[in-house]
């Protein structure tokens, strides 16, 4: 057993497919199920059952998960401690954000990072906006830039950064659903071009209900970026952060609606899990953000 197969088992076991979890591990299929095959062997005990249609932990698994988690956790817990001991920050820190907030939020931040811990290798991801907390849960990364839910997870730690407005956007000429001199938006006239999912989708469609709202729903779509390339080119009105309008090189080709009463803003931060508040990677990262003050 080593520790390389652990992660692999940790992988799948929250995955519950092998072709995800061998991608995620930078496998082939057949080299992850044989990593997988030859622990079970050498605990001598199936961890998964599996077949042409599912995937799922047996009682064994489930018990080996939290050792394996348990071991790995102690592992890191080992690693920055002797980084620690030795005076000197090495390693690396995994990061997932969206694009517009790689450069309007993270810029600031990864600068002074680089030159307070220039051994710290930095490893970035973008997506969308509506998994940026659940990379971190999932444990695929070890900070955020993440939207602050209604209910954030006992488990994890939000530091504030920034707050957005919430704003509905509109192309800068006439269509047949709104005249480039309206202000107002008609939320039963125009179609709408929505995040698939996220803390935004969920503010809207609470919006839809109270006030018994039957949308047109253009589009559903992941990613902010991706909403203001739509409503640009003339296919809706869209739903995004005012933070996205204002870095975006397109700001001149779109509009903000008037809406009453207006969405509750965006509260942007840091986000990580708690249990790594004593990861020296984490707060050196935590430091920079606020400046180098101690959080």
């Amino acid at each position: 057993m080593d520790i390389l197969q652990l992660g692999h088992f940790l992988s799948i076991a929250e995955t519950l497919h092998f072709g995800k979890s061998s991608r995620k591990c930078n496998l082939s299929p057949s080299a992850f199920t044989r990593s997988i095959k030859r622990l079970e062997e050498e605990l001598g005990y199936r961890l998964l059952e599996r077949s042409n249609r599912y995937v799922a932990l047996t009682p064994a698994g489930q018990l080996f998960r939290q050792y394996a988690s348990d071991i790995l956790d102690s592992l890191n817990d080992f690693q920055h401690n002797a980084v620690i001991s030795e005076k000197t920050l090495k390693g690396e820190i995994s990061l997932f954000s969206t694009v517009t907030a790689s450069y309007s939020i993270l810029l600031p931040i990864i600068k002074k990072f680089r030159i307070d811990y220039p051994e710290i290798n930095i490893k970035l991801q973008t997506g969308d906006a509506g998994i940026t907390l659940q990379k971190v849960l999932d444990n695929e990364v070890d900070v955020s830039i993440a939207v602050l839910p209604d209910r954030l997870p006992e488990n994890l730690d939000f530091l504030p950064l920034t707050i957005t407005p919430l704003v509905f956007i509109a192309p800068d000429f006439d269509t047949k659903f709104i005249g480039k001199d309206e202000k107002t938006l008609n939320l039963e006239k125009c179609p709408l071009i929505l995040p698939e999912k996220g803390v935004a989708r969920n503010r809207i469609d609470a919006r839809f209900a109270q006030s018994g709202i039957k949308p047109d729903i253009y589009a559903q779509v992941s990613g902010n970026e991706a909403i203001l390339s739509m409503v640009i080119l003339g296919c809706g009105i869209g739903l995004v952060p005012q933070l996205v309008v204002d870095n975006s090189p397109f700001k001149d080709s779109v509009r903000v609606l008037d809406f009453s009463p207006p969405l509750e803003p965006y509260h942007v931060g840091l986000c990580s899990q708690k249990k790594r508040a004593a990861n020296p990677f984490v707060r050196a990262f935590r430091n920079a953000a606020v400046g180098g003050n101690q959080v």
